[in-house]
């Protein structure tokens, strides 16, 4: 990325609370990705299946491809004009639409982040077990201090579920079950088409959702979040590097 697209990249973030990078990653990347992710052997990936088909994944940061990925200088260029230079991958999740698992996903915000052991810390919770790791709802304050970015392995239109977001609702903090009610009487919602290759950049705490696919298939979607420091109190983020690592 060149100094003009990472300022409209950081001043779309601000602002809207997202923006889409199209075609920023390889063909050949794709594949590979994609290849490996058909059989992974890696101890620690967790797989869900509809039938023979597997429609999302967690602990994606153990997959070689993947971490390789998220420090890669594509990915860096991202990120690290929005949280730094030290910023480093805290989850990696895999979600699919296909006939055997299409779903909808109501208006929410991502407020929870994966941790390597529960601590009872003040503006922490409430805790809840996935995959068999600790999750936990974390503070604004955190939350605004992450990044999520969604690659794009096939081409996602209207047709297939993709993510709809409604913008600058990052900018309230979280929100109540009547917050969003508002929000959503208010706001027109963007949808988030985004071709093979591309990745979509959003903040944690704007509003997002998704319907389910008209027309099902392949909508695979590698969900990586950042995260700009350590936790505080005893917490660490659930991940296969660390900040000490990051900045030797």
């Amino acid at each position: 990325m060149d100094q003009e697209q990472k300022s409209n990249l950081k001043s779309d973030l601000e602002s809207m609370g997202f923006s889409i990078l199209p075609a920023i990653v390889s063909e050949a990347l794709i594949s590979q990705i994609i290849s490996e992710l058909e059989h992974p052997i890696e101890q620690g990936v967790s797989i869900r299946k509809q039938g023979q088909n597997t429609y999302a994944m967690r602990n994606l940061l153990c997959v070689p491809c993947v971490q390789d990925f998220s420090k890669s200088a594509t990915v860096r260029s991202v990120v690290e004009p929005i949280l730094g230079r030290m910023a480093i991958a805290v989850r990696g999740l895999l979600f699919d639409k296909t006939p055997n698992a299409n779903w909808n996903v109501a208006w929410h915000q991502d407020l929870c982040i994966a941790v390597r052991q529960r601590a009872e810390v003040p503006g922490f919770g409430p805790w809840s077990l996935k995959a068999g790791i600790q999750h936990v709802q974390a503070p604004v304050s955190v939350l605004e201090e992450m990044l999520t970015l969604r690659l794009h392995l096939d081409d996602c239109s209207e047709e297939n579920g993709p993510l709809q977001v409604l913008p600058a609702s990052h900018r309230s903090g979280k929100l109540t079950t009547r917050q969003i009610a508002e929000w959503r009487s208010h706001v027109q919602p963007a949808v988030c088409c985004v071709p093979r290759g591309g990745v979509l950049v959003m903040h944690p705490l704007l509003l997002h959702s998704s319907s389910a696919a008209r027309t099902p298939g392949h909508r695979r979607v590698i969900h990586l979040e950042f995260a700009a420091g350590d936790l505080p109190a005893g917490l660490e983020w659930f991940s296969n590097e660390s900040f000490t690592e990051a900045r030797a």
